[in-house]
């Protein structure tokens, strides 16, 4: 099945600022359309089966030897599973490192105080989904572990 004659389950706009979330299965495609122009997509994805398992920057740079994004590139978790494939881009570069925006990053990027953010939406809609706490758990494990 190709992207252009697969079955469009589901189509929506999401607002400017706003989170998105949906469980997509195995065969099924995630179209993602820049509207407007200079768009950024902060993207985060788990694996449905198991939800402590999240994508990993750091494996599928790895894995595939470079920190961009593009046609063929495999989006790997924390077990090394895969869990996505990038089938078409026309976009060009997209980075993996360069994270999500948050006040503290805001206000050391770029000088400003922000009152939303991206990691605002992301805690947002894991919620709706129930990895927040799994979210949460995780990264406390990390805080955890670094000051040993």
């Amino acid at each position: 099945m190709s992207e252009s004659t697969s079955a469009v389950l589901f189509d929506e706009i999401v607002p400017p600022r706003r989170p998105w979330g949906r469980v997509i299965r195995k065969g099924q495609i995630l179209r993602l359309v820049d509207l407007e122009g200079q768009q950024a997509v902060d993207f985060l994805c788990y694996d449905a089966d198991n939800p402590a398992d999240r994508y990993s920057s750091m494996n599928t740079i790895k894995v595939q030897g470079n920190v961009y994004v593009a046609r063929g590139t495999i989006f790997y978790a924390d077990s090394g599973n895969a869990l996505f494939t990038v089938i078409a881009d026309t976009l060009g570069r997209h980075d993996t490192i360069y994270g999500c925006c948050s006040r503290a990053n805001n206000r050391l990027r770029y000088g400003v105080e922000t009152t939303e953010t991206c990691y605002d939406n992301f805690t947002a809609i894991l919620a709706q989904f129930d990895l927040d706490q799994i979210h949460r758990k995780q990264r406390q494990l990390f805080h955890e572990r670094a000051r040993r």
